[in-house]
């Protein structure tokens, strides 16, 4: 299933460290993994089902690069990572892939295709470099790998990946309120409140072009349908009551911070991607990243070309101005020295807010 045996690196155990991890928290390497991903915090985690039956954060690792901006993928070549809910089967690993490892997320989706979203090949993988995809170290990648292989072998038979824009809290809720994709996002949001009240992996259900999270169809013999009308459908009084709750809670604190005016985040940062802070200073920039450095470089203390123009004009006028005045004096008088013309780089140009793509 993952290859020959002479290709090693989709071989390779589960760390020393990791499996004393588990033990500690009551996992085995048979059990069931699920994978959060968050896009602005740039980090993945690994949740793994403990021998109580929860699921339970096992790892947090930090992303190393993921491109685009917050937002799903709508088509190809937008440079999008995908948001959403997918089901990775064991034929969606690769262990011959260009980037060390990976994992293709099974983008477009039900929910996708009813929203005529285009694309392809969008993966978790190794080689920290992104078009489209959540790049990870090769190391990384090859534990994430690993405990997938071992949750596959231990009779798993998909795991689900829930990738968010950001960690869906009330207040990342309220500071992106401007955001024309809030509505999808509050969306995922009620899938990852089901995923948190009960601890189990939610059944993920498309229908009306959106998703459903654990619903039961009244009638059995009326399944969903991504671009029909759902069905009647009841979810159990239990894990209701605990959304219901949930959503008024999250509701009241939001209500709370637009009561005091917590400021809104912009809708583009204008950088591609990000990566999370550990990796500061030890990720190649992308193309567009390399642009805005440039751009906003303030620290570099070499004018520009317009402000080298600007200040060579500034020079060949105060020259003219200073020769009549030198003519007009006895040759045995100093010449009063001329300060020398000022930087319009440094003196003009207002200092700049650097735009930091890996915190917002």
């Amino acid at each position: 299933m993952f290859g020959p045996d002479g290709n090693k690196k989709h071989l390779r155990p589960i760390s020393p460290q990791t499996m004393a991890l588990m033990q500690e928290k009551g996992m085995t390497k048979e059990s069931p993994i699920l994978l959060r991903i968050y896009k602005e915090e740039s980090e993945l985690e690994i949740w793994k089902k403990t021998t109580a039956g929860n699921y339970e954060l096992l790892k947090k690792f930090p992303i190393c690069k993921w491109s685009g901006e917050l937002g799903p993928k709508v088509k190809q070549g937008d440079r999008q990572a995908p948001e959403g809910f997918y089901s990775i089967r064991p034929e969606l690993m690769n262990p011959h892939s260009s980037y060390h490892l990976s994992f293709d997320l099974g983008f477009p989706n039900e929910f996708d295709r009813a929203h005529k979203r285009t694309g392809a090949h969008l993966m978790v993988h190794g080689d920290c470099s992104s078009s489209g995809c959540y790049a990870m170290t090769d190391e990384q990648i090859a534990e994430i790998f690993a405990l997938a292989r071992e949750a596959f072998d231990g009779g798993q038979l998909a795991f689900q990946v829930q990738a968010f824009p950001f960690r869906m809290t009330s207040a990342n809720l309220a500071r992106h309120r401007n955001n024309p994709n809030v509505p999808f996002w509050r969306m995922l949001k009620e899938g990852s409140d089901h995923f948190e009240v009960t601890r189990q992996e939610p059944k993920i259900d498309v229908c009306a072009r959106r998703y459903i999270y654990n619903a039961v169809p009244n009638d059995p013999m009326k399944p969903f349908d991504p671009s029909k009308p759902c069905p009647a459908y009841h979810l159990q009084p239990e894990i209701a009551q605990m959304i219901q709750q949930r959503q008024n809670s999250d509701q009241n604190d939001i209500s709370t911070l637009l009561t005091r005016n917590m400021p809104a985040a912009p809708v583009r940062t204008n950088n591609d991607g990000g990566s999370n802070p550990t990796f500061a200073g030890r990720v190649p920039l992308s193309s567009v990243q390399a642009q805005q450095q440039a751009a906003d470089d303030d620290e570099d203390e070499t004018p520009r070309p317009a402000a080298k123009k600007l200040q060579k004009k500034q020079s060949k006028q105060q020259a003219k101005k200073k020769a009549p005045e030198q003519q007009a004096q006895p040759q045995s008088q100093t010449t009063q020295q001329q300060p020398p013309a000022a930087s319009t780089f440094t003196q003009q140009r207002p200092v700049e807010n650097r735009v930091n793509s890996f915190t917002r």
